[in-house]
Parts: C-alpha cells; sequence; structure tokens
C-alpha cells in the first residue's frame, strides 16, 4: 500500500467514526462516511470495491426508512390514525431541529423522541378528536418508536463505518 493509498484509508476510517458521531446528532453521518469514500476511490481506485460502496449505501438507506417511518409505527401500533402517524413524523422532524442546540449529542434524539409523541398527541386530539389519555397513549406509541429509530440508525451507522473500514484495510 502506498503512502497516499494508506492516506485515503485513514481519511475514509477517520470519517467512518465522525459519521457515526454525527448519526447520534440525527446529521447524515453514515451518507457523510459514504461520500467520503466515493471521493477516495475515485482519488486512489485500489482502496476499496464499488461493491462496498453499494453495500455500504443499500445499510444507509435502510436506516433512512427506518427513521422516517418508525414515530408512524409506534403512533399506529398504539391504535393511532393515519393523522397521528403524520404528527408524529412532522413532530419528529421539528422536535430534532429544535433540541439540536441543545444537550450537545442527545439533544437532537431527545428532541425527536419528545416531537414525535407531542406531535401525535396534538394530531390525534386536536384533528382526530381522541380523548387526552387515547392521545397521551399514541404519543407514548410515536416517543417510543422514534427512540428506537435513532437506535437502530446509529447501529446501522455503526455497520456501515465497520464495512467502510474493512473494505480499505484488506
Amino acid at each position: 500500500m502506498t503512502v497516499m493509498t494508506s492516506l485515503a484509508a485513514a481519511i475514509v476510517i477517520l470519517m467512518s467514526g465522525l459519521g457515526v458521531a454525527l448519526t447520534t446528532l440525527t446529521l447524515p453521518g453514515a451518507w457523510v462516511a459514504l461520500l467520503t469514500a466515493v471521493i477516495c476511490k475515485l482519488w486512489r481506485p485500489e482502496l476499496l470495491d464499488w461493491s462496498t460502496i453499494g453495500i455500504g449505501a443499500a445499510i444507509a438507506l435502510i436506516g433512512e426508512v427506518v427513521e422516517i417511518f418508525a414515530s408512524a409505527a409506534g403512533a399506529a401500533r398504539a391504535g393511532g390514525s393515519r393523522r397521528g402517524a403524520i404528527g408524529a413524523v412532522v413532530g419528529s422532524l421539528l422536535g430534532a431541529i429544535i433540541g439540536a442546540p441543545f444537550l450537545l449529542l442527545v439533544g437532537a434524539i431527545i428532541g425527536a423522541v419528545i416531537g414525535a409523541g407531542l406531535g401525535a398527541i396534538i394530531a390525534e386530539r386536536g384533528f382526530a378528536g381522541r380523548t387526552w389519555k387515547d392521545s397521551a397513549r399514541i404519543g407514548a406509541g410515536a416517543a417510543v418508536g422514534r427512540f428506537w429509530a435513532s437506535v437502530a440508525k446509529v447501529g446501522l451507522c455503526g455497520v456501515v463505518a465497520l464495512i467502510l473500514t474493512i473494505g480499505v484495510l484488506r
């Protein structure tokens, strides 16, 4: 391995680790890692295979799908309506944005979880006419779904980082 290829490998490994940290902030960390891998692959073609990058991209895409739909699934599992599911998704996005500047690494996750719950409660109570008790139960389901989505997405990003790291080291 040449010095430049070793440098490219180190960059991919470093950015893969940074990608996991960014994902904990609800930022697109897996995509940052993959974009870095693509740039380094173009710079040093011998660095890793395109199939490795493709597998990483497929896993990152699964993480995105899980993140988007987990709040809605949590609300639906708790008996929520379509409006509650939409409220959970919108609330999750807004909560992540509002929470990001607070509590360092966990603010966006906490904000997304609280936002999903509040979004579902507001939608169920305000638009679907549910009772406060039913709305709260559905909101709790949405919040739990969003929490586990965050855990899953960070884990999947870790898998992407591991795949890229192994790819550049072999």
